[in-house]
């Protein structure tokens, strides 16, 4: 469906953007040092998927209504806001005791921690504008079919940012096992989470 050279273009972008410091990767990467691998992976992840979710809407052309509509783009910029700094005060208030005994972590944990990172994406409102400006530059008018050319670049772009952030989270947890071997590192390494999360929202929430 997409040219070579379409495609390649697209992934290069893709990739740099996915790269570059921002709220998903940051989180992924203080994530997975302050809990271990497993989490900053899982959550990653659903970081990734929730791009699915701007793919959609660019698709459907949602996203030029919230583009559109300065109200609708504040009240989805807040919301934002206030949901990174609200994971960041859930972090501070952590002991930092991750609990590896057991069988580890249990599934639900897993599964919220996936539920996060898919909510995290969703709402950020610079993801939005992000594939409602970008993907349309990739897309061959000439070549017909444009919803179809925008979802498989949406879908493009969330494989590889599924790749960035599980590798990311992978190599986070093992820094971050390696910290834990000092006493009191878990703690102080879910403060740091926690200060970064705040940091982002407030810093989504006063942006304009």
């Amino acid at each position: 469906m997409l040219a070579p050279e379409q495609f390649l273009g697209f992934l290069l972008a893709a990739l740099l953007l996915t790269a570059s410091p921002g709220p998903d990767n940051l989180m992924v990467l203080g994530l997975g040092m302050s809990r271990g691998r497993k989490q900053g992976m899982v959550f990653g992840l659903g970081c990734a998927l929730g791009c699915l979710s701007h793919t959609l809407l660019a698709v459907i052309g949602v996203s030029a209504v919230i583009a559109a509509s300065p109200t609708a783009f504040t009240a989805l910029r807040i919301g934002g806001g206030l949901y990174l700094v609200w994971l960041g005060l859930g972090a501070l208030r952590s002991t930092g005791g991750q609990s590896a005994a057991a069988g580890g972590a249990p599934a639900r944990s897993l599964k919220r921690l996936f539920a996060e990172g898919l909510l995290a994406n969703a709402i950020n409102p610079k993801v939005v504008l992000f594939f409602l400006s970008l993907l349309p530059q990739f897309v061959i008018a000439a070549n017909g079919n444009v919803p179809g050319q925008m979802l498989a670049l949406g879908l493009t772009f969330t494989l590889q940012a599924a790749i960035l952030f599980g590798l990311l989270g992978y190599f986070a947890g093992t820094v971050g096992a390696w910290l834990e071997r000092t006493p009191g590192a878990g703690k102080w390494l879910d403060r740091l989470a926690g200060t970064v999360f705040i940091a982002l929202g407030v810093k989504l929430i006063v942006s304009r």
